[in-house]
Parts: structure tokens; C-alpha cells; sequence
């Protein structure tokens, strides 16, 4: 027996269960299974990995990507670099759980933005401060794109979302929404922007895959434009992940 899982809180909008489900059946793993652990805090990991022997390996999503550091027993050095872990690969030794932290974020963000990004943008306006924006600061970074945070409270280098001036919006060639805002259930909100500043030579990327069309790509498509949601790279992370928990690495 092989078990897998997520940990997070909330987990509703989480597909890996079906992804990982559908996979085990795809590939006639019959003794695989992936479950959903929604933690009310992270300090229950513990507990999870002994009432959980046969858990192998985990995937880490809000909001615990940063909290769950001080659990793991080694982090890979991109993970480190990053400030956030999104991928744990668990091993047993005389009965304790090592945990490895990985991200498989950062590289999925990467390969899922290369193949619709076109041209490199002078900066990009990075909506979110929490664990998901570090793994995507980090790529845009790599790539050589100034990153300007946008926040609900003051940042270094970047804006709150009530001073954000129209010409920084209109001025970035790329705009990455790393916020739970328009995720199921609430699909009815979107981060708080001048939406009328955005225009068809913008790009607007959404880490968010359930729904599809987040009322920040429906709105940033009213004004012409391109938008991609995090379908594609939720399926390369999950992808990476399971390399990982089968001794690979990202």
C-alpha cells in the first residue's frame, strides 16, 4: 500500500485527488491511493504522518507552503532559495518520518509561462504576497523581469492594492495573480485593480485552475488580454511530484 496526499485548508477547490486518482488507474496502480488531509493548522502534521504509515509523500498548498518548514528534516536547495515548499517526499527510518521539502512550482511556473509569454516583459506586476508569489518571483526573476509586488500591506518595491497607479498597471507586459481570489467557492471575486488600465498587449496569468476562467482572466479578456489559468502548470507540478516521491528530483 502507497499513500499519497495533500495537505491545505481549504482543500474544496483542490483537483490532485481526481488528478492523482484517475492517474493511479490510468497506470493499474491498484495498491495507490491519494487522499485530502485539510489540517486546521499545520501543527497536525505530526499526528497526520503516525496515524498515516503508509504515506509516502505529500503536496503542500495554501496556507501552508512556508509553514511547513520547520517540520521537514532536509529542503532541497531551489525550495530553500525559494522560501516555499509545495512537494514532500516522506521516508522512514526505524520508524520515524524524514520529510524532504521540494518546490515543483516554480519549475512548472516556468514552463507553463515560457510557452505563452512571448515577449520577455520589462516588468511584471506580481499580485499576491503570500507562499505561491515566492516560487513565481523567483522564475521571473531568473528570467530577468523586475517584479513589483502588489499587497494589502505596504511591501518593499512594490504597491497596495489601493495606490496602485493606473500607468504601473497599464506599463506591465505581465500581470500573475498568486491570491486564493477568484477560487472555488468564491468565484465571484478578483484581486482589487483598475481593470479598465489593462489593455490586449498584456498578459494575465492565474496560478488558479478551478474554475477555469477566474473573474480576473474574464475580466482581463474583456479588455483583449491573452490569459492563462494554472491548468497546465498544476499538471507539470503534479508531474514533478510524483518523480520526487518516486526518488527523482525536480
Amino acid at each position: 500500500m502507497r499513500l499519497f496526499g495533500i495537505i491545505g485548508n481549504p482543500l474544496g477547490h483542490s483537483f490532485s485527488q481526481q488528478y492523482f486518482t484517475e492517474k493511479f488507474t490510468r497506470e493499474n496502480l491498484s495498491d495507490h491511493s491519494y487522499r485530502k488531509f485539510e489540517l486546521p493548522s499545520v501543527d497536525q502534521l505530526p499526528a497526520l504522518l503516525e496515524r498515516e504509515g503508509y504515506l509516502c509523500g505529500f503536496n503542500v498548498t495554501i496556507p501552508f507552503k512556508v509553514q511547513v518548514f520547520r517540520y521537514l528534516d532536509s529542503i532541497d536547495p531551489v525550495a530553500e532559495a525559494i522560501g516555499a515548499v509545495n512537494t514532500v517526499r516522506v521516508t522512514r527510518e526505524e520508524g520515524r518520518a524524514l520529510l524532504q521539502g521540494f518546490n515543483t512550482d516554480a519549475p512548472a511556473f516556468r514552463e507553463s509561462l515560457l510557452q505563452n509569454l512571448g515577449r520577455v516583459p520589462e516588468y511584471a506586476l506580481v499580485l499576491g504576497t503570500g507562499g505561491a508569489s515566492k516560487s513565481v518571483t523567483y522564475i521571473l526573476r531568473e528570467l530577468g523581469i523586475t517584479v513589483v509586488p502588489v499587497s494589502r500591506n505596504p511591501v518593499a518595491g512594490g504597491y497596495v492594492y489601493n495606490d496602485l497607479p493606473r500607468d504601473v498597471i497599464s506599463g506591465a507586459g505581465l500581470l500573475v495573480n498568486t491570491t486564493p481570489a477568484g477560487m472555488a467557492p468564491d468565484t465571484d471575486t478578483s484581486p482589487a485593480i483598475d481593470y479598465s488600465a489593462l489593455h490586449e498587449a498584456q498578459l494575465l496569468f492565474d496560478l488558479i485552475y478551478n474554475p477555469r476562467v477566474t473573474k480576473f482572466l474574464s475580466r482581463g479578456a474583456e479588455r483583449g488580454c491573452r490569459t492563462v489559468n494554472g491548468e497546465q502548470m498544476f499538471q507539470i507540478q503534479a508531474e514533478m511530484a510524483w518523480k520526487i516521491w518516486n526518488g527523482g528530483v525536480s
